[in-house]
């Protein structure tokens, strides 16, 4: 995927930094974060304090010099004195030490106990963003890579908590010891030396803003190349065995060599304007810096300022430009950091195209008795979907979906699912259009076993009870039972702690699929859908898991789609898919006796077998969810 192709998750116009503050400021009046409010207003108090003691503290230090230098023009010391004469002095100095200790201590205290505040805003946006990128369509997460999404999330978040500290403590907080710091010089020593601090912090603000802007264009582009690298390392790292399987590892690491060296090349731009904006910041500092200590220089030559003053002046200086330092940092960083917060915004201003309705119901106590009624639908960028489609299925009921290679069958299941919505004709359960009923009952009502049953890298008991995440130790191993699967638990030294890998790559296709089986029956759905569930399975496993499947669909409706046609041969019905349409309708004895689509390849199927089944026994005989699975 390139960085273009990204583009789309969210509104593509940049939003305005006071949009953009705004928006995280409206994050910390959040119901949630009521029980933070007496900390942030402590955390604003204590800013306040330590700005105010920065400003004065160089005052007190400069008063008490010119008490000493006045002391000494007076002649010095004389014995007999004592306190009576240094009590001023060192009481100056030690306001001094006071002031500027606290100065620099209380912001560190702040920050001890406003941290909470600051990570738990940022837990609670990062997990708004998860839970909307969860909330998308299926189309949504079939055009776009996992890696990137996570990636984006990530570097929002971290910009968030950035952002937050700099604006509530930093930013505001600098701008006020600025406008302290000029008045008290101008009141105190000198107008003109006020008016050269202004100047210079307005130059250093527009020549910041400037260079930055034209920075962050090029942040963006590195941040897209920084997505597409962690995007194909993650693709590349979850997929090893197909890689393997394809002697595919060379070529991997050259299309990973291609995306570090777009990233890089990227990068040193970025690190080589950073360094120009250094250049131009430290000369309008110095040049500011200078200026101020010839006119205070002059103004002593003058009378009109004292040694004390001089000193007063260049140490307020000094705290000006330091945090007019840190000021440029962090305009730099706010607005590399609004690049990442943009996409995570436009991540959760992505609306999905499948929502609940306002008054949507809860699906209770389903009977599973379910409908197609002139569904038309077409994936994006794809010319072929769904055509008029109509069919019942009957509470109950065991129906097959057969058909070639893009037919529609998965398409039908997903449209049940309502991971889509169908462009005409609607989709029905009991007589409810599924549209007006939640999507999450809706989904309960259903336990799906599809044809590649992918695991969490987790224990067995978090995969077994996935679909029914308050069952107790004895509910999962009963399903399990049911599925055929406690044998094999028991076998294990960890049992239900036993961990089973990436995508549970540690267990075989026949003990995955039988997971899938134990957790749909643990699910206990009116509709169990079987998409290929046996297609990828050898034989003996085959037989397994169909017995697993037929304890499964014992007293529930079951839709199957079924690329092996053996494994429906006993369904009440048969839909045969074609193009989208429904080609044909009935059992498996109408359809081979109508010589179409359906007998043609059931004919395919017995050909490559070498041999043609039989035809299905009496559905009298045997065990009827046996003959019907």
């Amino acid at each position: 995927m390139t960085a273009e192709r990204f583009q789309d998750i969210g509104p593509t116009e940049r939003a305005s930094l006071g949009a953009t503050f705004a928006r995280m400021g409206a994050a910390l009046l959040r119901p949630e974060m009521r029980k933070w409010r007496g900390r942030i207003f402590a955390a604003a108090f204590v800013t306040l304090v330590a700005k105010g003691l920065a400003v004065i503290a160089p005052v007190w230090l400069g008063e008490g010099i010119n008490r000493a230098v006045a002391a000494n023009a007076d002649g010095g010391l004389q014995a007999g004195d004592g306190m009576s004469v240094a009590a001023p002095f060192l009481l100056f100095i030690c306001l001094f030490g006071l002031a500027r200790l606290l100065s620099n201590a209380l912001p560190q205290v702040r920050d001890g106990f406003f941290v909470r505040v600051t990570q738990d805003a940022v837990r609670l946006t990062a997990v708004d963003a998860f839970r909307h990128a969860q909330l998308q369509d299926l189309q949504f997460h079939l055009t776009r890579r996992a890696g990137a999404i996570n990636r984006i999330i990530e570097r929002g978040a971290g910009a968030i908590e950035f952002l937050l500290r700099f604006l509530a403590f930093n930013i505001g907080p600098t701008l006020i010891e600025l406008g302290l710091a000029a008045s008290v010089i101008a009141t105190l020593y000198s107008l003109k030396i006020a008016l050269t601090v202004v100047v210079t912090i307005a130059l250093y603000a527009i020549a910041t803003g400037l260079i930055t802007e034209w920075r962050s264009a090029q942040r963006r582009r590195m941040n897209d190349a920084d997505t597409e690298l962690r995007a194909i390392a993650t693709d590349t790292l979850s997929n090893f065995e197909t890689v393997k399987a394809f002697a595919a590892e060379e070529r991997e690491a050259r299309r990973y060599d291609g995306a570090m060296s777009r990233y890089i090349d990227r990068y040193v731009r970025v690190i080589q304007s950073l360094s120009l904006l250094n250049v131009v910041q430290e000369a309008i500092m110095t040049g500011g810096l200078f200026a101020a200590v010839v006119m205070a220089a002059l103004g002593v030559a003058e009378g009109s300022m004292k040694a004390g003053d001089v000193t007063a002046v260049i140490l307020m200086l000094t705290n000006i430009y330091r945090p007019l330092n840190i000021l440029g940092f962090a305009w730099r960083e706010i607005r590399q950091g609004t690049v990442d917060i943009e996409k995570l915004y436009g991540l959760m201003d992505a609306a999905p195209k499948v929502l609940d309705r306002d008054d949507a119901l809860e699906l209770t106590s389903p009977r599973g008795a379910i409908a197609f009624e002139n569904v038309s639908f077409r994936h994006e960028g794809r010319a072929q979907g769904l055509d008029d489609v109509t069919f019942e299925i009957p509470p109950g009921a065991f129906v097959g979906l057969a058909g070639p290679s893009g037919a529609g069958k998965s398409t039908i299941l997903r449209l049940l699912f309502r991971f889509h919505d169908p462009e005409s004709g609607r989709v029905t359960i009991d007589g409810e259009d599924v549209r007006n009923i939640r999507q999450a009952s809706l989904r309960h009502a259903f336990g799906l076993v599809p044809q590649e049953v992918v695991l969490f890298n987790d224990t067995l008991r978090f995969n077994l009870a996935y679909a029914k995440r308050d069952a107790s130790d004895e509910e999962i191993l009963q399903a399990a039972e049911r599925a055929q699967l406690g044998a094999f638990i028991r076998s294990l030294p960890l049992g239900l702690e036993t961990r089973v890998g990436e995508r549970g790559l540690k267990l075989s296709g026949g003990e995955k699929q039988r997971v899938g089986v134990a957790r749909a029956i643990l699910l206990d759905p009116a509709v169990l859908i079987l998409d290929e569930a046996t297609s990828s399975l050898d034989s003996e496993t085959e037989r397994e898991v169909q017995s697993a499947l037929a304890a499964a669909a014992a007293g529930r409706t079951t839709i199957a789609v079924a690329h092996r046609l053996s494994t429906i041969a006993h369904a009440d019905r048969i839909l045969v898919l074609d193009q989208g349409r429904i080609a044909e309708s009935g059992t498996h004895t109408e359809l081979l006796a109508n010589g179409g689509l359906y007998a043609s390849l059931w004919r395919q199927q017995a050909n490559l077998a070498d041999a043609a089944p039989s035809l299905p026994e009496s559905e009298d005989e045997g065990s009827p969810a046996l003959q019907r699975i």
